[in-house]
């Protein structure tokens, strides 16, 4: 895992190709992917502020239910991510992404034959489970792909697009929630369905990267990787879980302040949205440059340190809003939206690189489905984490939190020196970390 003077030329070389051509980016993989996520998170943004409404509304099911309903989806989904690994590890991520993809959007068209509970139930948990599966395959796609030098900063490239397609989808879907019709509903559905057939049919054209297919066949005699080795692989498991604290950040913003904001501010309503579109501008702008300078695995333990550090600051900053006049919560939630911010970027990028770099090359499936398996739990476990806390104890719980998330980010460079240590099993020589790794 150590970066020698010549691989620091190539990566130079690889990563002027990332740079934009045009609108797109002049790698020709990195264009492609980028016309796929575009369409695909469009189309994501146009479903997700009128899903549950479908279900409610035109189909005409409890709320409550189809709340329990989407959660045991979720669950799912939390599930399928290892054994999509394993079958990507097996039958190639891209062959893998494309079955699942597909099947996400035929799962996706069914929503529009639903009429009973039982039907929404079925379709949901196929759905779910197949996105999940997806998500945590596309991982190892990207693996196959791109450049090793500069998979990092195309991610972070990606979720640059992906956010500027959900807020494109979510203003159109706008227009779908002011018509309240069932047609316009399952418009919407269809059109989020056929998003998933781009992904679905160029996955297995896209070629493989230079690493990959000049990487030489395993000697006469010599050990297979271990390709269930990550769900054992302690090590990696820790800092898997350790991320997987510091993703509860993302359901902060989601669920946690808009609660804050109603329950315990006087900040108008609105705030909510604001703190929204300042999150969505902000991370478009700094997750390419947050991932360029976290693409070493000293560099990342650096960023996920200071990402728990920045939380627990976000955190005390949303408490102070509590009690203050209307204009001053407004810029106190502004401010600590504007530095989780720093924190989300920086995790994502540290994540990202931890998830690459900690990993059996000769597995990556399996390893990028444990990983992106510890997401969805921190995803499916935040809700109930930040409401027990901040929601429901306002100052001392929003403490907890900032402490939870600090002791996250410091504990990653322990732990990844752990996963060093134990990296001889791969025969690859450990990297050692230059001191004041951690802030």
């Amino acid at each position: 895992m150590t970066t020698t003077p010549a691989s620091r030329t190539s990566g130079s070389r690889e990563e002027r190709a990332t740079r934009a051509g045009g609108l797109l980016p002049a790698d020709p993989v990195l264009r492609v992917a980028t016309v796929l996520t575009a369409a695909n998170s469009l189309g994501n943004g146009l479903y997700f502020p009128l899903g549950i409404l479908y279900f409610t509304r035109i189909i005409g099911l409890d709320a409550t239910a189809v709340g329990l309903g989407m959660t045991l989806a979720g669950l799912v989904g939390v599930v399928a991510g290892v054994p999509a690994g394993r079958a990507a590890d097996r039958w190639g991520a891209r062959r893998t992404g494309a079955l699942l993809w597909g099947g996400t959007g035929l799962a996706t068209a069914a929503y529009t034959l639903v009429h009973s509970y039982a039907g929404f139930l079925i379709t949901a948990v196929c759905a779910t489970g197949l996105m999940a599966a997806s998500r945590a395959v596309q991982g190892a796609v990207y693996a196959e792909v791109l450049p090793a030098a500069t998979r990092v900063e195309a991610r972070a490239y990606l979720r640059m697009v992906t956010n500027v397609g959900m807020g494109l989808g979510g203003a159109l879907g706008a227009i779908a929630l002011q018509l309240d019709t069932r047609d316009a509903y399952m418009a919407v559905i269809l059109l989020n369905a056929l998003s998933f057939a781009g992904p679905a049919v160029l996955l297995p054209r896209l070629p493989l990267a230079p690493h990959v297919r000049e990487r030489p066949a395993p000697a006469a005699g010599a050990p297979e990787a271990d390709r269930w080795r990550a769900v054992r692989d302690l090590p990696f498991l820790a800092v898997t879980g350790l991320n997987t604290v510091l993703v509860v950040q993302y359901t902060l913003s989601e669920v946690g302040l808009p609660l804050w904001i109603v329950e315990r501010t006087e900040a108008p309503r609105w705030t909510a949205a604001l703190l929204m579109v300042v999150n969505c501008v902000l991370v478009a702008l700094l997750q390419v440059r947050a991932a360029r300078r976290s693409s070493q695995v000293a560099t990342a333990v650096r960023a996920m340190g200071w990402s728990g550090l920045l939380l627990a600051a976000a955190c005390a900053v949303y408490a102070l809003s509590a009690g203050l006049s209307p204009l001053w919560a407004v810029l106190s939630l502004t401010a600590g939206a504007v530095v989780q911010v720093f924190a989300e970027v920086l995790s994502a990028a540290g994540g990202w690189t931890l998830g690459y770099e900690l990993a059996d090359a000769r597995a990556h499936g399996v390893y990028q489905g444990v990983f992106s398996t510890g997401m969805s739990a921190g995803m499916m476990a935040g809700p109930t984490l930040v409401t027990v806390t901040a929601i429901a104890h306002g100052t001392l719980g929003w403490a907890v939190l900032g402490v939870v998330f600090a002791a996250a980010g410091l504990a990653v460079a322990p732990a990844v020196r752990w996963a060093q240590r134990d990296g001889a099993w791969r025969g690859e020589p450990v990297q050692e970390q230059p001191s004041g790794v951690t802030p």
